[in-house]
């Protein structure tokens, strides 16, 4: 597994992410299964998991910390916990009030068993609450002893900026993948710049890169992608060509898989730190080994962006996944 630093923490360069193991918006998934999913991981040197409140409403934390105690050894894992998004029957909503992040901090804790979270990340930028107010509050964790380091997700250029004027910032966690690169501008590079570790989520696009997304392909009710409109008509079928054609440059050029060759693509960016890759059964971590060992050159970048841009030709972002701004 190869591995790099977060904080001056060594951390496997591949993920796991637990918003499939929650089991609301990606299919049912059994405690078992779930469990057994997080102990694989870290047997095949994925020591890193990422998780929040919102997968599952604190189900993915809960078998984390099932999956620790079995184990035995906390320090096996580095856990990338999250705050700040608040749900009700109207919808999800950032939420960084400072009574909320306290009380949020202490039920991952009680959910995850253990007293300490290694990185501690904003889930959403509350538009409502100052940034430097929210990372005021998140020192605190770290000054008692909670929370080891601080990190953002989905945040832009000024608000990390104004969020390091008052703590340290360890991490920075967007979307990225082969088909989103909307950090490729500004935020890579100024991460690299400022020594900010980049841990990607959605590095497979919602599984459209996974390598099991076919045409005419249907989503239980409730699953995330039945709402994403990157599966919808007529883009899914323009981002299918896009994958039926890397499939093919996949094999043909490297002998790999299209899963394989999207997580190494995301491993090859410059500044990119850590792919996280979601599962919910052990197999489906599988095809980690074969991202390993081997490198994406210029040509081959250059190969999969003419692809891209000669398949889709409307292509669309992870807007929809926006939380709602609070009204109260």
């Amino acid at each position: 597994m190869e591995m790099t630093s977060v904080a001056g923490v060594e951390v496997s360069r591949i993920g796991l992410g637990t918003w499939a193991i929650g089991g609301t918006e990606w299919g049912a998934v059994s405690d078992e299964a779930a469990i057994a999913t997080i102990l694989s991981a870290v047997e095949r040197g994925v020591n890193l998991i990422d998780t929040a409140p919102i997968y599952g409403r604190g189900r993915a934390e809960e078998l984390i910390g099932k999956a620790m105690q079995q184990h035995g050894r906390r320090e096996a894992f580095y856990i990338a916990a999250k705050a700040g998004l608040d749900w009700n029957s109207r919808g999800v909503f950032a939420n960084s009030t400072p009574e909320r992040l306290r009380r949020e901090l202490e039920d991952s804790l009680r959910r995850l068993g253990t007293n300490y979270i290694d990185l501690y990340q904003v889930h959403w930028p509350d538009t409502l609450i100052p940034v430097e107010e929210v990372a005021g509050v998140l020192a605190e964790f770290v000054a008692a002893g909670k929370v080891r380091a601080l990190g953002v997700s989905n945040f832009n250029l000024p608000q990390m900026e104004a969020f390091r004027r008052v703590t340290p910032l360890a991490s920075d966690q967007p979307p990225y993948n082969i088909f989103e690169r909307e950090i490729d501008a500004e935020i890579l590079p100024w991460c690299a710049a400022n020594n900010i570790a980049v841990l990607t989520y959605s590095s497979l696009c919602r599984s459209l890169l996974g390598g099991r997304v076919h045409r005419g392909i249907r989503f239980e009710p409730g699953d995330i992608r039945a709402v994403d409109p990157k599966f919808q008509e007529p883009r899914f079928s323009q981002y299918m060509t896009a994958v039926e054609r890397l499939t093919e440059f996949a094999r043909e050029r490297f002998g790999k898989s299209l899963i394989e060759l999207a997580a190494r693509w995301v491993l090859d960016r410059p500044g990119v730190s850590v792919a996280l890759w979601g599962a919910k059964r052990p197999d489906q971590l599988d095809a980690i080994s074969g991202v390993m060992g081997w490198k994406l050159d210029a040509d081959s970048m250059a190969e999969i962006d003419r692809i891209v841009a000669e398949s889709v030709k409307d292509p669309i972002g992870p807007e929809y996944l926006t939380p709602l701004v609070r009204t109260e």
